[in-house]
């Protein structure tokens, strides 16, 4: 049996050179997509009359990045600032009228300080935010009339583990989660440790998925407790503050819609080693606004033992909150099957209520027959409840009384939630005056609006509908139409039939216009510059083509500017992938995107080396798929490879694609993807992955959308692993990864360990480890570099590769 090989010896010396002389910098087209300028972010005031535009910071530096963190218990803190580290915020803010007759830039905010997301009174009269100071964070107010921002009060806002501040339905008050003001100072780690540290288990079954950043000892505990330790204020826009005596590791916040009542949770110990801060026991309680206790709903212990398996879920109230069409009354989800997914059952969830005083048997409005999905209120006496089930992609969709009468509950929706063209869309919701947030209705509450992403197999149109609840005929208001890609975003009057939608086209940058119904009229509201106009002779276009097993694909295919394949002939190629995972072959083959998107060339994945002369197969389709009993990855490694196939020849057919320089590239479950490629086809001359995961016997308990454990399916996971097959890797692999990933499973050790095993093997690799980066890479060092890695090895290994050769196979693939 004979293999295809490459000739690499002689370039191997070509990138070491360079490996310890600190952070390189990219050519200037790589880099000028870098300083390329960022669309604003906008939020629309409640009256939507007005736009606040706000300027999106820079990327940081390494030394931003590498400013102390502690990291505990699954989230990642900022001990300067008693926040998350990593935040990223903005530098300006900008208020318009939508009709852009007035803009007037936001004064007043401190320079060198970052903006973070705030929100709305629900009346529109104001709009408070946080801002980050290097060593605190403070609660700011936005005056609207005088476009003028000030301090609110002068306690330091608590950003650990949960909201920072929510309003009272009055629009003049903010309940606010503080810094306790008399926690002390930061307990001191000890030189000498005081106790081992101890985990044990009382033969109770107690699986946990793969998680980072956990609590390893008592010091991390005291830590944990002193950041999350905080006061519940009720401050009013005038800045006075009243301290309503409740302290503690404060989780959460929410007023009542008739403002006389506070859902408050508060966190508890014991704390775990095996499971983040949202699995520690928790009090939810009602408290009145001065403070005082109303009712206690329950003492939650902590959830290590929650059953593996998708679909599982915590034992006891979840997912509570507020009725937001009555007064004051709880609602919530219980588990009726123990939150075991692997039993059968006929019911799974229940959605209970719980009306004040609080002190009765709660309610239950409805019995699930699958997992719940959400709850949406309405104001004329009915609610919509979804549920799903991952195993069979089921979701459905119920109208459930709510005000008593006996009306049967009815099938709203019941669909395959990975049937991308039958998707019906989401319900619209919108915020009343007093802050709760209701459906959208109209005809009296028989009809509401849906909107959604509009698969086809002409691509995504997103749409705007009204539907009937009662006959179940929709009516459509806007649909994105070609050579336009367009999404509806909010009403301005709905009485009106006025709307806002966010409008592109392939060669024209996202910007807001206003529409009305039934008119093909619009009105730009914004008019942001396309960030990169030298790039707009570079070619998109979504490419249709099928798999060996008949499964058909789509791809976006870049080529450069000016390039035409019968003058130039076949480029040097880049694919980029992501696997999915589906249960139905024709859900598997439809499209996924849209022809008429922006050609928004983001650094941070393929596209940027289309302007280095490499036709790039972006978002190429590679669907798992496990249809009835089997399951997708039982089959994995064999359709990775067809898919793979698949993408290649419909490039050379098209003449576009050179077969023998082609390389494979991804990120997260891509980067597994691209090891597996290399170790199980010649394919491809060269692989660049990025914060993947190899080893999947480090994720014991199930990984992506695998359900089953490695006790359960060790062929499976061995299979799967290009730890596994490292030797059989005989192409050049980039492997790239930040030091400090917390995405659950994909542990820097991943790439380290699989870079021995391929070093071991013979293989030709390079590992580029990046200091202070997380699972994505921000730092401007970092993505220069990466840049300029990348570019460099594609240069050396496909680009200029040298011919191919075949040599006896030794071992099997």
């Amino acid at each position: 049996m004979k293999r295809l090989c490459f000739i690499v010896l002689a370039l191997v010396v070509a990138l070491p050179s360079a490996a310890q002389n600190g952070y390189q910098q990219p050519v200037d087209a790589l880099r000028a997509l870098v300083d390329a300028p960022l669309a604003p972010s906008m939020s629309l005031s409640p009256d939507r009359n007005m736009m606040l535009l706000m300027e999106r910071q820079a990327l940081p530096t390494i030394a931003d990045l590498a400013a102390p963190e502690m990291r505990l218990a699954g989230t990642r803190i900022n001990p300067r600032t008693n926040g998350p580290s990593r935040s990223t915020g903005y530098v300006s803010m900008t208020l318009t009228t939508v009709d852009g007759a007035d803009e007037r830039r936001v004064s007043g905010i401190p320079a060198g300080t970052s903006i973070g997301s705030g929100s709305w009174a629900p009346d529109g009269s104001g709009y408070v935010f946080p801002v980050t100071f290097p060593d605190r964070i403070e609660l700011w107010s936005l005056d609207v009339a005088s476009a003028s921002a000030r301090r609110l009060i002068d306690q330091p806002l608590n950003g650990v583990g949960g909201g920072m501040f929510t309003w009272m339905p009055d629009s003049r008050t903010l309940l606010v989660r503080a810094v306790a003001a008399d926690r002390g100072a930061m307990p001191t780690a000890p030189e000498v440790p005081a106790t081992p540290v101890v985990q044990e288990n009382a033969g109770e079954a107690a699986p946990a998925r793969t998680y980072q950043d956990l609590l390893e000892s008592p010091y991390d505990e005291d830590v944990f407790e002193w950041f999350m330790s905080s006061d519940l204020l009720r401050v009013s826009m005038d800045g006075t503050v009243t301290n309503l005596g409740r302290s503690g590791m404060i989780a959460s916040m929410d007023p009542s819609p008739d403002g006389r009542f506070i859902l408050m949770e508060t966190m508890l110990r014991p704390f775990s080693y095996l499971v983040p801060y949202y699995r520690f026991p928790n009090r939810i309680e009602v408290i009145d606004t001065d403070g005082g206790l109303v009712q206690l709903i329950e003492e939650q212990p902590l959830q290590e033992n929650v059953p593996t398996g998708f679909g599982s879920t915590t034992t006891g109230i979840r997912s509570i909150g507020w009725r937001q069409d009555a007064d004051a009354t709880l609602a919530w989800v219980e588990a009726l099957d123990g939150g075991d997914a692997n039993v059968e059952a006929d019911r799974r969830d229940a959605v209970k209520q719980l009306p004040h005083p609080f002190t009765d048997d709660p309610l239950t409005l409805i019995e699930l027959p699958l997992r719940s999905a959400g709850m949406m209120w309405s104001d004329e006496g009915y609610m919509l409840a979804a549920e799903r089930w991952t195993a069979t992609r089921e979701f459905r969709m119920y109208k459930v009384p709510t005000n008593g009468t006996r009306i049967a509950i009815q099938t709203v929706f019941d669909y395959s939630y990975e049937d991308r063209y039958n998707d019906p869309g989401s319900p619209l919701m919108d915020t009343d005056a007093t802050g709760r947030r209701l459906l959208m209705t109209s005809d009296d509450g028989q009809s509401i609006y849906l909107t959604g992403t509009g698969a086809s197999p002409e691509g995504n149109r997103p749409f705007l509908r009204r539907y009937d609840l009662g006959s179940g005929e929709t009516e459509e208001l806007f649909r994105s139409e070609a050579p336009w890609y367009e999404r509806f975003t909010d009403w301005l009057d709905e009485d009106e039939g006025t709307f806002l939608t966010l409008r592109e086209s392939v060669n024209e940058p996202p910007n807001y216009v206003k529409r009305s119904v039934g008119s093909d009229d619009v009105t730009a509201v914004t008019n942001f510059p396309h960030p990169y106009p030298e790039l707009e002779g570079i070619s998109k276009e979504t490419i249709s083509y099928t798999r060996a097993d008949g499964v058909p694909l789509t791809a976006d295919l870049y080529l450069p500017a000016g390039y035409d394949a019968s003058r130039d002939g076949p480029l040097p190629t880049l694919v980029w992938a992501y696997p999915r995972e589906f249960k139905s072959a024709a859900a598997a083959g439809q499209v996924s995107s849209t022809p008429y998107a922006f050609k928004r060339i983001s650094y941070s994945g393929a596209l940027p080396y289309v302007t280095q002369g490499y036709a790039v197969m972006n978002i190429a389709a590679m669907p798992i798929i496990g249809e009835g009993d089997e399951q997708p990855n039982d089959t994995f490694v064999e359709q990775l490879v067809t898919s793979a196939e698949a993408v290649i020849n419909e490039g050379v057919r098209r003449g576009v694609v050179d077969p023998d320089r082609v390389a494979i590239a991804g990120h997260s479950y891509g980067a597994f993807m691209t090891a597996n490629l290399l170790a199980h086809s010649d394919l491809f001359r060269a692989g660049i992955a990025r914060s993947g995961a190899y080893n999947r016997s480090l994720t014991p308990f199930g990984f992506q959308a695998e359900p089953r454990t490695f006790w359960e399916a060790p062929e499976i996971y061995f299979a799967m692993s290009p730890f596994m097959h490292a030797h059989k890797v005989n192409e050049p692999i980039l492997l790239i990864h930040g030091m400090a990933d917390n995405n659950s499973g994909t542990f820097p050790v991943q790439s380290e360990r699989f870079y021995h095993g391929l070093k071991g093997n013979g293989a030709t690799a390079r590992l580029v480890m990046l200091p202070h980066e997380s699972h994505g890479y921000r730092a401007r060092e970092s993505v220069l570099h990466v840049l300029w890695e990348t570019h460099t090895w594609l240069d050396t290994y496909v680009k200029n590769a040298p011919p191919r050769v075949e040599v006896s196979e030794p071992t099997g693939r």
